[in-house]
C-alpha cells in the first residue's frame, strides 16, 4: 500500500513538470563557505549529480573564499541557484537579483537551528553571557562572516547591539571566520570565544569529533528560519519549474527504494538535510527585522531622527506582512 501511494504521489506531481524546457547550458550552483571548499564538495557532490541527472544539463559546483563572493557571482550571472544563509539571501535578493524558492530542513524535521557562543572547555573565566559582557580586553573574539545569520547577525544583535556593546570594545583582538575555522580556533585555544550554529558544531562532531570534545556552549540564541535555496531571478520560467519540481520531489515521490537513497543522499549534506519546503522572500523577514533593529539601534545613538523614521517606516512594512503570511513567511 505505502509503495502504491508513493508511486500515485509521483504521478499526480509530474503533472506539473513542464514537458519541455528552456534550461541553461549549465548550472552553476553556488555554495556558501562555511567549511573548506574540499568539505563542502564531498558533502553536495551527491545532491548536484542528481540535479545533473533531473535537469539534463551539467551542474558545477561554484565556491568561493567568503559569502559575499557567491553573492558577486549571482550578481554576476555566475552563479544560478545556489545554498545561502538568511542574512546573506538577504544580500542575494536585494544586491544580485535572487530569488528564495525553497528551504532546507534537518532530517528530523526540524525548521531551524541556533546561533551559538562557544569556548574551550577547559576555559574557567567563560561560562555565561555575562562572562562575555564584562568586556575586559583581555581575550579574544572570533566573528563570523559579516555575510553570515548565525555568525555575525544573529549574535550581531541578541549579544551586543541589545547589550550596547561591540566585539572591539570588548576584545583585544577580533578575528573572521568561517565556521569550521572558528571552531577549530576554540578547540585548539587560537582563539578565546567564537561564534558557530548549531549545525556546523553537529557537523564538526561528526568529521573532527576530537576537536568538538574541547568546546562548550555558553551562549544560545532563539530559533533561526533554516537555510533558504535561491535562484537567479531571471531564469527562464520554464528552467525554474524544472529546478522547483526537483527539490520539492526529492526524497518524497517514487518507491521505497528511491525515496530511501535520496534521503540518505540529504542526510549527508552538510549536518544531515531531510526533504525541501517550499519558500520564498518572505522567509528573510525575521532577519531583515533583526538587522533594522541594529540600525535603530546605531541611529538612536548617534540621534538621527530622519534615519529612525525610515526604519520605524521599514519595520512597519514588515509588521503588517508577517500579520499575514508570519513572522518567518510560513
Amino acid at each position: 500500500m505505502i509503495k502504491k501511494l508513493l508511486l500515485a504521489a509521483a504521478t499526480a506531481a509530474s503533472f506539473v513538470l513542464p514537458a519541455s524546457a528552456e534550461m541553461p547550458k549549465q548550472i552553476n550552483f553556488g555554495i556558501i563557505s562555511t567549511e573548506s571548499a574540499s568539505a563542502l564538495e564531498a558533502s553536495f557532490n551527491p545532491l548536484l549529480k542528481e540535479i545533473e541527472k533531473s535537469l539534463g544539463v551539467p551542474v558545477k559546483a561554484f565556491f568561493a573564499s567568503d559569502y559575499a563572493g557567491v553573492i558577486e557571482g549571482m550578481r554576476f550571472n555566475k552563479v544560478d541557484v545556489a545554498w545561502f544563509g538568511n542574512k546573506s539571501a538577504i544580500e542575494a535578493v536585494d544586491r544580485a537579483g535572487g530569488e528564495v524558492f525553497a528551504q532546507t530542513i534537518k532530517n528530523d524535521g526540524a525548521r531551524g537551528y541556533y546561533s551559538l557562543l562557544l569556548t574551550h572547555k577547559d576555559n574557567k573565566d567563560l561560562n555565561s553571557l555575562s562572562d562575555v559582557l564584562k568586556c575586559g580586553k583581555e581575550k579574544t573574539f572570533g566573528n563570523g562572516d559579516p555575510n553570515s545569520t548565525s555568525g555575525f547577525a544573529i549574535p550581531g544583535y541578541y549579544v551586543w547591539a541589545l547589550n550596547d556593546q561591540t566585539p572591539e570594545e570588548c576584545f583585544k583582538r577580533v578575528t573572521s571566520s568561517n565556521h569550521e575555522g572558528n571552531a577549530i580556533a576554540a578547540a585548539t585555544k587560537k582563539v578565546d570565544l567564537v561564534t558557530n550554529n548549531t549545525e556546523s558544531l553537529e557537523r564538526l562532531t561528526k568529521t573532527k569529533p576530537e576537536l568538538a570534545a574541547n568546546l562548550k556552549e555558553i551562549w544560545r540564541s532563539p530559533l533561526i528560519p533554516s537555510d533558504p535555496m535561491v535562484w537567479r531571478k531571471d531564469l527562464d520560467d520554464d528552467a525554474k519549474a524544472r529546478i522547483h519540481y526537483f527539490f520539492m520531489q526529492f526524497g518524497r515521490f517514487g518507491d521505497a527504494e528511491k525515496v530511501k537513497a535520496e534521503r540518505e543522499i540529504l542526510a549527508n549534506v552538510g549536518d544531515g538535510w531531510g526533504p525541501f519546503l517550499a519558500s520564498s522572500n518572505a522567509q528573510l523577514n525575521d532577519v531583515r527585522q533583526i538587522e533594522l533593529f541594529k540600525k535603530k539601534i546605531k541611529a538612536e545613538k548617534a540621534g538621527d531622527q530622519a534615519a529612525i523614521k525610515e526604519i520605524e517606516g521599514a519595520l512597519e512594512t514588515l509588521g503588517e506582512a508577517a500579520a499575514i503570511i508570519g513572522n518567518a513567511g510560513y
